[in-house]
């Protein structure tokens, strides 16, 4: 293995800074995971459970409405309504500054990337009244907290999650056998949804050894899982299909049980071919698309011997010399290019959480959607796609030739002299032709565009 600073923080970080140092060796990157967060303290988002009370105070207000008698009443309950889904919608922008300062902050940018790997890997895009704001919260209730942890561990807590849970159509699932059905308290029946998706995306894989039945009777199993505002996550005996059902060959209790699914989810966790999933995954998003396959199953035996324990496969990661290949071939989706140039920038705290709701969405919002990543909307529960030319288009190079040229001066109390900015964004990488085109450029904020567009800064 030739490990290179450098390399360490544009590939496995969030770019280099003018004022952070790289990490000195692979040890530090892992050390930066299990280590203290302090970018979650420093720049706080809203956990799952402050968000909650958003959602319960939204119920409380919907219900005071239906109770209002004059006219007068009914308009004023509607305002109070109003607010709180305004209030929520305007956070969106508070959370995004707080993830985008993250990363121009950290010392630890490993965990940063690790937490949007797995962010993605998890996709959630909630659905219902306020849920359809609560993905940071999400994240940062069911992912951040386990990006040290066991797979086991952050997979339970995400298939269970109140945001998951409404993604995926599981909280009006009901079992065809079960009590609520035979009194007819709830008609739409069971929804395989999360079950199939729990399989085909976050364990297995698309190509995993699981049949139509393993699904259905996953789905049966995972019935009385749902939501409540005022209880959070719920398990409803009585809507729970009964029975004992068979997941891959191994059967679970046939007394409807919380237990039973997190035992099952736990043996779906541990299973070789999620142990495969997982490997290449990691291996695409952080090395290659088409990654060295005797890399990807370092990964796997690691996973496998280590029954899921995270940061052991992330040593294995950045054990192996086609970890650090030189060449720079994945290419920044759009967040993450907003990220690094901030940090390439050094771009200072106030800058970004001064910006009020209307300024930020131009700032940001805006742009990320011309660049083909809306915040928080992917088109799907795959998440965000990998491959280059998902991001290599003509509308998304345009876009962020527009943002490179534009945004670096309104939020840089003086941009840096371009030659200067060609050694703190690249480093080692800066290429004769990136070094001339910034000295040659016509104005500063023109050569630090370049400097950020160029292919050099795009990829990693």
């Amino acid at each position: 293995m030739t490990y290179s600073p450098d390399l360490a923080d544009i590939r496995f970080g969030c770019g280099l800074s003018p004022v952070l140092a790289p990490p000195r060796d692979a040890q530090a990157l892992l050390d930066g995971v299990l280590g203290p967060d302090t970018m979650a303290g420093r720049f706080p988002i809203e956990s799952f459970e402050t968000f909650n009370t958003r959602v319960q105070g939204l119920r409380d207000a919907r219900a005071a409405l239906r109770k209002a008698g004059t006219q007068e009443t009914r308009k004023a309950r509607r305002e109070v309504i109003r607010k709180i889904s305004r209030a929520a919608n305007n956070a969106r922008a508070d959370w995004a500054a707080r993830t985008l300062l993250r990363w121009t902050h950290t010392e630890t940018g490993f965990r940063e990337r690790l937490v949007a790997f797995w962010a993605d890997h998890f996709t959630t895009v909630g659905k219902s009244a306020l849920l359809r704001y609560a993905n940071s919260a999400f994240v940062e209730s069911a992912i951040r907290p386990h990006v040290g942890g066991t797979f086991p561990e952050m997979l339970i807590a995400a298939t269970t999650h109140p945001v998951m849970l409404d993604y995926l159509d599981q909280t009006a699932s009901v079992g065809p056998n079960s009590p609520a059905a035979a009194r007819r308290e709830r008609l739409s029946g069971m929804n395989e949804n999360l079950a199939r998706e729990v399989m085909e995306l976050h364990t297995l894989g698309v190509d995993g050894p699981y049949t139509q039945q393993d699904v259905r009777e996953f789905a049966e199993l995972l019935t009385g899982l749902t939501y409540r505002p005022d209880r959070g996550l719920a398990y409803l005996q009585g809507w729970a299909e009964p029975g004992a059902e068979t997941v891959l060959g191994k059967t679970y209790g046939a007394e409807p049980r919380l237990a039973h699914i997190h035992e099952a989810l736990t043996d779906l966790a541990l299973h070789p071919s999620t142990a495969d999933h997982i490997a290449r995954k990691l291996a695409v998003h952080f090395v290659n698309d088409d990654p060295d396959p005797d890399l990807v199953a370092h990964l796997s035996a690691r996973y496998r011997a280590s029954g899921g324990d995270l940061p052991q496969v992330y040593a294995a990661l950045l054990e192996h010399p086609a970890a650090w290949a030189p060449r720079l071939s994945k290419v920044k989706p759009p967040l993450d290019f907003m990220g690094s140039a901030l940090r390439a920038l050094g771009v200072a705290e106030a800058a970004v959480s001064g910006l009020d709701f209307p300024a930020f969405r131009l700032t940001f919002f805006v742009p990320m959607s011309l660049m083909g990543q809306p915040w928080k909307s992917p088109s799907g529960p795959d998440g965000w796609p990998e491959e280059e030319a998902a991001w290599i288009t003509p509308q998304s190079l345009s876009a962020r030739l527009r943002w490179a040229m534009a945004v670096p001066q309104t939020l840089c109390d003086g941009l840096p002299d371009p030659r200067d900015f060609v050694g703190q964004a690249l480093g080692g990488f800066a290429t004769e032709p990136v070094r001339f085109a910034a000295s040659a450029a016509e104005s500063r904020s023109e050569a630090i565009g370049l400097v950020l567009c160029s292919p050099a800064f795009q990829r990693r």
